[in-house]
């Protein structure tokens, strides 16, 4: 499919894409390509999709809804006309709403090609610069994936790494890229650097989510000169977070919870997207399959700060930590197990499909909770452990 100058999707070519993403048989990056157009507009896409799905269930209810909401807002207006006279309210009405509550790539989209006003002159009642809207998407090309894949194996391998550290790095390695570009390849996969005083953050959150206090400060033990959380009990805290997973065709994105006591993995997914669906789902299938634990904690990401996950936890009672601002040395213990996981297996397997990645990961994540050992519970395997506590509790 090849994007024209102007050229807009209509809501089935739309569909077609939402559904192909949702499938995984692909990235994120291969989709874009194939129908080139940006990655940001896919994932907004599937975002509108998911959210609207329940309407083709109860059209008659969602439509009178709808009208309800348009003889309250008429009503609204036509008094605010009668204040005011009807040109001035019409002009400082669209106005506000157009720069308070309609983003910039949304106000983009309401130009119009058919219409006898001007681009210049839409762009201008829009807020909207003609630069950015004449502005065409690149699909990510191979070499940045590249980047991203060499970035991900840095910040692995050197996880107190900043992206000034891993600009360094990349530079030594032959990469000409620039700070600022690895600083943004960083926030695209969700990598910050762990350190256990206050950063720069780089995992994204939303500023119009509720941040929660961080629960686990009474679990923190000093060993000598190693501090270190110390969870007692199985079940107790579980943490979730999601890591970037490379593979030959772009990127995918893992989320997974685990329980802090016995490292035993309760639940993950592998998806070409990384937004609240993701870590919901993974959670809600950890519920489904064990107990529900004290405390869940995880990073203030805003796939964890969503009112769509909140909302899960709070229904079950659970209480909600987050870490604290910059620190993702607050659930290190997730972070140690996607370091073991890209070093025992991602980084050595040489994945050709999603295929492929899904059913290696599987097999691994089996390998880790049931066959191997693990240092931190005294060299005893962690699901093994994790179930003989259930079998004692039951």
């Amino acid at each position: 499919m090849s994007r024209k100058k102007g050229q807009t999707y209509s809501a089935e070519q739309k569909t077609k894409i939402v559904l192909e993403l949702l499938k995984e048989d692909e990235t994120i990056a291969q989709i874009a390509t194939k129908y080139k157009i940006s990655s940001q507009s896919i994932t907004k896409w599937k975002k509108q999709f998911l959210e609207n799905a329940s309407i083709a269930f109860e059209p008659a209810k969602v439509a009178q809804e709808f009208k309800n909401e348009l003889k309250s807002k008429d009503e609204e207006i036509e008094e605010l006309q009668k204040q005011l006279g009807k040109s001035v309210v019409e002009k400082e009405w669209l106005a506000k709403k157009l720069k308070s509550s309609v983003s910039l790539n949304k106000r983009k989209e309401l130009i119009e090609v058919e219409l006898n006003i001007t681009k210049t002159r839409q762009c201008k009642l829009l807020h909207v610069s003609r630069s950015s809207h004449y502005y065409k998407p690149v699909p990510i090309s191979q070499q940045n994936i590249k980047i991203m894949h060499s970035i991900d194996q840095i910040a692995t391998d050197n996880s107190e790494y900043g992206y000034r550290f891993i600009h360094q790095q990349l530079l030594e390695d032959g990469y000409s890229i620039g700070k600022d570009r690895v600083l943004k390849y960083m926030q695209f996969m969700g990598i910050q650097a762990i350190y256990p005083t206050k950063k720069r953050l780089t995992s994204i959150g939303n500023p119009e989510h509720k941040i929660y206090e961080y629960l686990l400060k009474e679990y923190w033990t000093t060993t000598g000169r190693t501090k270190q959380i110390y969870v007692p009990n199985p079940n107790e805290v579980w943490s979730g977070d999601i890591t970037y997973i490379r593979t030959n065709g772009g990127f995918m994105y893992l989320a997974a919870v685990i329980d802090w006591h016995t490292k035993a993995i309760l639940a993950y997914k592998i998806s070409n997207s990384m937004d609240a669906t993701l870590a919901t789902d993974v959670l809600k299938e950890a519920l489904l399959k064990y107990p529900k634990p004290k405390i869940f904690n995880s990073d203030q990401g805003s796939q964890y700060t969503s009112h769509e996950h909140t909302q899960v936890l709070k229904q079950h009672n659970i209480q909600i930590s987050m870490n604290g601002r910059g620190r993702s040395i607050d659930n290190i213990v997730i972070e140690r197990f996607f370091r073991t996981l890209k070093h025992g297996n991602i980084y050595i397997s040489d994945y050709q499909s999603i295929k492929e990645l899904k059913e290696g990961v599987k097999a691994y994540m089996y390998k880790y909770n049931f066959k191997r050992f693990h240092s931190a519970i005294g060299y005893q395997k962690p699901m093994n452990m994790y179930i003989e506590f259930l079998k004692n509790v039951g």
